[in-house]
């Protein structure tokens, strides 16, 4: 009843969505979209990332006949589209074979497989889909907030960075003096997050096609729900970014510039009284809260207990996409708080939710819940007395994010099962 239940609600979503693009876009939605990915030519990563998810499940036979399907289908899909010059916006002539493979296993498991196995491979089949059907459904959801939030809060969110010292202007001039390798390096980071996460996944994930089972909690099941619930925000506190509100990055039709003046990264923006700005309707409202720094978040949080390679590139990766997303412009310095928060607190509710809840686990996910609703209220309706008091305001908003670390930590580590010490021998007496 729980899966059928998931899965009455997920198409009900996705039917939403569909009928949302068409009406405010006039384009396809994510059901449409992917249909069309099985025949034309699609952006090749997402698609091989989801069949990676799928394969776990498999043993190492059945991944290479899969892959092996997967890349023979794309040769003949990719010949017949270079005859035709069908290619993707980016040039690329491959990607359906890993859908089709997809869709194979799920027939198989329905036509071939009983008990255990079929729900297994059903599982496998839909983690890919997810992943893949998630990307889509992002698509549609930034579609939706540019077509239907004419006006921005970017003025609010300004004044609020004010008490951190405007992050994204000093982090902007930084990555501007370092020169073109520092900006190439943190753009792939910025870009390839989704390749991180399936790494960290796929490691998580390694052991399932032994054991016959998945794990109780695992970072795909936090990527996803980070990226159904996070949208929904964009439409509350519309938001588009300094690169966009204050610097060249968006024209609109007729050669329009929108933003309210030119100075990011190098005149901090001035402190006056905010209010509404409109925009263009195609810039997404895609910044409160930042959800790349909330998914850097969770991929750091899930390499913690692994080997030391792992551990160090989730670092990297958070300390990396945090400079991406205030270097490039893209978010101001209380999104990133934002952000943070709004990951741990998922994060925890998902983890309570397999464990059991229990009066930690109840406590820890409504301080999130809180904090978070504390922060953007604050962000809206006291810009101006943050902006005027950065002394003070500026470590409170750096207290309540460490509060909700600190919690996350205190609570989980109570959580983990103590290893009991192991009991040494008595010495025994040497014989005479």
């Amino acid at each position: 009843m729980l899966w059928a239940t998931a899965g009455v609600v997920a198409l009900g979503f996705l039917i939403t969505l569909e009928i949302a693009a068409r009406r405010y876009g006039g384009v396809p939605g994510p059901m449409t979209t992917q249909a069309k990915d099985l025949i034309f030519a699609a952006k090749p990563g997402p698609l091989y990332a989801g069949m990676a998810l799928t394969m776990v499940v498999l043993t190492w036979r059945q991944r290479f006949v899969a892959a092996g399907v997967a890349i023979g289908i794309d040769t003949v899909f990719a010949l017949g589209r270079w005859a035709v010059d069908a290619r993707t916006p980016d040039g690329y002539f491959f990607g359906s074979g890993a859908l089709w493979v997809m869709l194979g296993c799920a027939v198989i498991a329905v036509t071939r497989r009983t008990g255990p196995e079929r729900v297994l491979l059903l599982k496998g089949v839909g983690l890919g889909l997810l992943l893949v059907a998630g990307r889509r459904t992002g698509d549609t959801w930034l579609l939706i907030t540019s077509k239907t939030r004419p006006t921005v809060l970017d003025p609010y969110v300004a004044m609020a960075d004010q008490a951190l010292g405007n992050p994204a202007w000093l982090a902007g001039r930084i990555l501007t003096a370092t020169g073109p390798i520092a900006d190439h390096v943190l753009g792939y980071v910025y870009a390839q997050l989704a390749v991180a996460a399936v790494v960290v996944a796929l490691y998580q994930l390694r052991d399932v096609a032994a054991e016959r089972r998945f794990p109780r909690h695992h970072l795909v099941r936090t990527f996803l729900v980070i990226g159904l619930l996070g949208p929904a925000f964009y439409m509350i506190f519309p938001v588009v970014g300094p690169v966009f509100a204050y610097g060249p990055g968006a024209s609109g039709t007729g050669g329009v510039h929108w933003a309210l003046a030119n100075l990011w990264p190098q005149i901090p923006p001035p402190v006056n009284t905010p209010s509404p700005m409109p925009y263009d309707a195609i810039t997404p409202r895609n910044c409160m809260p930042s959800l790349h720094t909330a998914w850097a978040t969770v991929i750091f949080v899930h390499t913690r207990k692994g080997p030391r390679l792992l551990r160090y590139a989730g670092t990297f990766w958070l300390v990396a996409t945090l400079a991406a997303t205030l270097g490039f412009g893209y978010h101001y310095g209380v999104d990133l708080i934002a952000g943070v928060v709004f990951a741990l607190t998922i994060e925890a509710a998902l983890r309570s939710h397999e464990r059991g809840w229990d009066r930690s686990g109840i406590q820890l996910v409504t301080h999130g819940t809180v904090v978070f609703a504390a922060l953007l209220t604050c962000y809206r309706y006291a810009p101006m007395e943050m902006a005027a008091h950065p002394r003070i305001v500026g470590p409170l908003l750096i207290l309540a994010m460490a509060s909700v670390i600190y919690g996350y930590v205190r609570v989980t580590r109570l959580w983990e099962p103590e290893s009991a010490p192991v009991r040494q021998p008595a010495p025994q007496p040497e014989p005479a």
